[in-house]
């Protein structure tokens, strides 16, 4: 996608340089503004969620028209601001045509290649019962890798008993899988072992419970996560130069924040007057790193005096109809930003509970509050592929998430959450 937003780009400034306005492509200005067209172009269209998040060709079509559309308005209005008319319309409008049956194709070939993968991916799990449905289901409601399971089995059926007992080579036999998952005691047990060594040698990918999870899902199973709360380095505490360039993007970023803050600040007043009277700020405690107990501002979204200790939930009733807006469009988390300039918060981190809860999922789960070693983040990797949760299943599930960033932690999976933060954000508006 992105090769072919420059391409195109490039392509049509091209052509009005050397046929419409013959003047030298690549020795003006205008280059710059096409480049900024082209970026502003790519990032439109994977907010609105293409190529990959197309379900169809009319879903596809609902997100490349708002992507191309805001793209080229933006790029005007920029232009218009800083009284720099140097981007041709031609180049505006051309691009913008031709980049919508390009962006349709394109999602069109990434949904056929779902789907294929779906079927490619054939998985043979040796497992007890909970762990086999439980990823079961996993992967047919949140994988980050589509596959099916064509095959479970408990760890007793594949033991092999004597030389000529082979049941694991059988079993791959008859389903022909592309990856043979080993839950925790499978892969510890010698017979099991000796016959996976096989079938690695015959091209079948081999992936404890907990790897296959990792790639198939982007999270830790909870059978694994006490066991590893302390075998993987945390970035934020074991690498002080990660932890000083996040801090310094949380700030910069914050500073970007406040700004943003004073510019709605007017449309939230009207808003809070009109239809959510009451306090214009909601403040309530939180637990951040080391425990720490900090105060989290956001704009009030709920009727006063109803935003009480319950858990969140998509539907809230408490929800007054500006509030609605607010928490839909998430405007009601930018005062949040006061909370990462004075160092409570990060950008991007597991998202901050209430004292209350956090008591009592630490009490029902001994590695519950590894989560606080880090500062919690305004957005996160399980709220990107979760959401919001309103039960303690809901909050385990999310663990399960938390444990993923802090195990994988870096810049660049940082990138990849505010990108899928902003992508989760924009077409809902």
């Amino acid at each position: 996608m992105l090769l072919t937003t420059f391409a195109v780009v490039m392509g049509t400034g091209a052509f009005h340089a050397a046929f419409l306005g013959h003047y030298g492509f690549l020795t003006t200005s205008r280059l710059e503004w096409e480049l900024a067209y082209a970026v502003l172009l790519a990032v439109s269209a994977y907010a609105t969620g293409l190529p990959d998040k197309a379900t169809g060709i009319t879903s596809a079509l609902g997100q490349a028209v708002p992507a191309v559309c805001a793209a080229a308005v933006g790029i005007s209005l920029a232009q218009l601001a800083l009284d720099s008319p140097l981007l041709p319309r031609f180049v505006v409008g051309a691009g913008a045509l031709l980049l919508t049956p390009a962006y349709l194709g394109l999602a069109a070939l990434s949904l056929r290649e779902r789907e294929r993968s779906r079927y490619r991916e054939r998985i043979l799990v040796v497992g007890d019962t909970d762990e086999i449905g439980a990823l079961t289901e996993d992967l047919l409601s949140r994988p980050v890798r589509p596959a099916q399971v064509v095959a479970s089995v408990p760890l007793a059926s594949v033991r092999g008993r004597g030389s000529e007992s082979q049941p694991l080579l059988d079993l791959a036999h008859e389903y022909n899988p592309s990856v043979l998952v080993l839950n925790r005691q499978a892969a510890a047990d010698d017979s099991v072992v000796l016959q996976a060594a096989q079938l690695h040698a015959r091209g079948l990918k081999i992936r404890t419970l907990r790897a296959f999870y990792e790639e198939w899902m982007g999270k830790l199973p909870v059978v694994e996560l006490e066991r590893v709360s302390l075998m993987f380095d945390i970035s934020e505490l074991h690498r002080s130069r990660y932890s000083r360039v996040k801090r310094i993007v949380d700030v910069s970023l914050a500073v970007l924040g406040i700004a943003m803050l004073i510019v709605l600040l007017p449309v939230v007043l009207v808003v809070n007057a009109l239809t959510n009277r009451g306090p214009l700020f909601f403040r309530q405690l939180r637990v951040g790193k080391g425990g720490k107990v900090f105060t989290m501002v956001k704009f009030r979204t709920c009727y006063a005096d109803t935003e009480d200790q319950s858990w969140t939930q998509d539907d809230d009733p408490r929800l007054t109809k500006g509030g609605a807006w607010l928490r839909h469009l998430h405007i009601d988390e930018i005062p949040n930003v006061i909370c990462i300039l004075r160092g409570d918060m990060s950008w991007v981190g597991p998202r901050p509970e209430q004292p209350a809860y956090v008591e009592e999922l630490a009490g029902k789960l001994q590695f519950y509050n590894v989560r606080h070693l880090v500062r919690p983040g305004l957005t996160g990797w399980a709220q990107v592929n979760y959401g919001y949760t309103s039960d303690q299943f809901g909050a385990l599930q999310k663990l399960q998430y938390d444990f993923y960033y802090l195990r994988h932690q870096s810049l660049m999976l940082d990138l990849r959450v505010l990108g899928r933060t902003l992508r989760s954000v924009l077409p809902r508006a």
